[in-house]
């Protein structure tokens, strides 16, 4: 069992021990987060679905992330992961919304160097983003970043 699976194996028996229910908006990991929690017997009782926003486009007409924050700092960042999670949140009827953005390489990104990674998390209460700087190679920070929104996800139910 792989890390990945054994952080969506507990997020799925936490969020199904508490009632909750999760949804995701997934630009650079494009459908990594609700795959790999997919893969764990039982997420059918909390997984609501996943949005893969790899577009800025998508993220405006579908998470209702706004244009203009979009054209003010692009697509990685903090403010953008929010709105994300909080778009899957409410677009999908969940109690946690987890969102990843970021650059995998090999070439930066919106002025953003690669490895930079946001994780956005939203509840009932509102949303906050978590910074990250990956190294490796494009499917290891890939990788990295689904570990860090399952992580980001963990806190999240355990709160």
């Amino acid at each position: 069992m792989t890390n990945l699976h054994h952080l969506a194996g507990e997020a799925v028996r936490q969020a199904l021990e508490a009632g909750r229910t999760v949804a995701t908006a997934e630009s650079l990991t494009a459908g990594m987060v609700s795959a790999v929690l997919a893969d764990t017997p039982g997420a059918s009782g909390m997984l609501q679905g996943g949005v893969v926003a790899y577009q800025n486009s998508v993220k405006e007409a579908v998470l209702n992330v706004a244009g203009d924050l979009l054209d003010r700092v692009g697509s990685v960042d903090g403010g953008v992961a929010g709105a994300m999670a909080s778009g899957a949140r409410t677009s999908l009827g969940a109690d946690i919304g987890v969102s990843t953005t970021g650059v995998a390489g090999p070439e930066p990104h919106d002025g953003k160097p690669v490895g930079t990674v946001y994780i956005g998390i939203a509840t009932a209460s509102g949303a906050a983003a978590y910074e990250y700087h990956f190294e490796g190679t494009r499917p290891e920070i890939r990788g990295q970043a689904c570990g860090a929104a399952l992580e980001r996800l963990l806190e999240a139910l355990s709160a």
